[in-house]
């Protein structure tokens, strides 16, 4: 079965990379999502992605500090991840790019636009560390950006869920699960699949969603061979 994505942005939460820890990097879970990714690679799929870091820090529990520095650690963290998962992507024999949006050339490249397409249509992995580079937005907000950017055809938004609730499913036993959603559902409802600049982003440049469960990395290629899994938001 091929891929039915030419382009697609796969968005991983840092907390993901924590696995079982809840903090730091357990390299054991990272490496089987990577397999996974690269099994993706084989389908000819392009793979951009945009990691937050969570895992690390927090910008919104950082308690009295100032916003926008606590933000720009959060960046920073993103851009550990980034080099991360880039060796283990490496390791898998994977040609991968970290871009920054912040400057710092000793150990990834800058984030530009042309520079990040070209690499994809050479069939490399391009992973875009420190969200926008601006306080104040998240790396959900960075994946829709970015993926608005490389033309992507869809967003993957993985997480510790199987899709979107009405509620916590985690908490109500009731929970009913969606299985396709309109962005403009998703803002006027209030739910939780990305914040509402994201979502709006996605929603103004007509960009699909689709949130699926990690706890399964093999749901990365599932996805991308099109096979109905998760929520689909569009």
């Amino acid at each position: 079965m091929e891929a039915v994505y030419k382009r697609i942005l796969l968005k991983l939460s840092g907390e993901v990379l924590a696995g079982k820890e809840k903090h730091g990097i357990d390299f054991d879970t990272m490496q089987e999502i990577c397999r996974w990714v690269n099994e993706c690679a084989k389908l000819g799929v392009q793979i951009g992605l945009v990691v937050g870091g969570g895992n690390f820090w927090r910008g919104r529990s950082s308690g009295d500090m100032d916003r926008t520095r606590a933000d720009h650690i959060g960046m920073l963290a993103t851009a550990m991840n980034a080099l991360a998962l880039a060796d283990a992507l490496e390791q898998y024999g994977l040609e991968v790019r970290v871009q920054t949006a912040i400057e710092m050339r000793q150990v990834a490249e800058p984030y530009i636009r042309n520079r990040a397409i070209r690499h994809l249509e050479k069939g490399r992995v391009v992973i875009f560390g420190c969200g926008t580079g601006n306080p104040f937005f998240s790396t959900d907000t960075a994946a829709a950006l970015r993926a608005a950017e490389i033309d992507a055809d869809i967003i993957f938004k993985a997480t510790n869920v199987d899709g979107v609730y009405d509620k916590d499913p985690n908490r109500f036993a009731d929970a009913q699960k969606y299985d396709t959603l309109s962005h403009t559902e998703v803002l006027s409802r209030g739910l939780a699949v990305m914040d509402a600049t994201a979502a709006s982003l996605c929603r103004d440049n007509d960009i699909p969603i689709l949130v699926f469960n990690l706890s399964d990395p093999q749901n990365i290629v599932r996805a991308a061979k099109g096979e109905n899994i998760g929520t689909i938001v569009k």
